[in-house]
């Protein structure tokens, strides 16, 4: 069994079925034998990417998530803290709490970003 949390981007390719995306992640994601988590940081930065016309996504991302049997994943105040003392490698807050996150909760990130492997977190590469 993987735990598996997925970056921003990876989570919306999967609800569109993104071509591009790397067959091995894929079946990650569907094997119904891991556990693939969803940030709370992941709904928060497509909100605020949709009220600004930047991105084009669902609406009840709530409902979604529930729907394909992911696990919702809190901010805590202990990962706000892990995100806060992260080196500067990547300077969006969004991926750097996916980090501290999949740090403090053991997780494998499922992503394309190529920064992510700065911090020597545990990844699954979605390209």
């Amino acid at each position: 069994m993987k735990r598996l949390l997925l970056d921003t981007c990876v989570f919306l390719w999967w609800l569109t079925d993104e071509p591009s995306m790397a067959e091995r992640a894929k079946a990650a994601i569907a094997d119904p034998l891991n556990q693939v988590y969803v940030s709370a940081a992941t709904t928060w930065e497509i909100s605020i990417k949709k009220t600004l016309g930047k991105l084009d996504a669902p609406d009840d991302l709530e409902r979604i998530v529930e729907e394909e049997y992911f696990i919702k994943l809190p901010i805590s105040l202990y990962h706000g803290e892990m995100a806060g003392r992260l080196p500067s490698h990547h300077p969006d807050p969004f991926d750097r709490m996916l980090i501290a996150q999949a740090q403090a909760e053991g997780l494998t990130i499922v992503t394309g970003d190529k920064r992510f492997a700065r911090y020597g977190v545990k990844i699954l590469w979605a390209r």
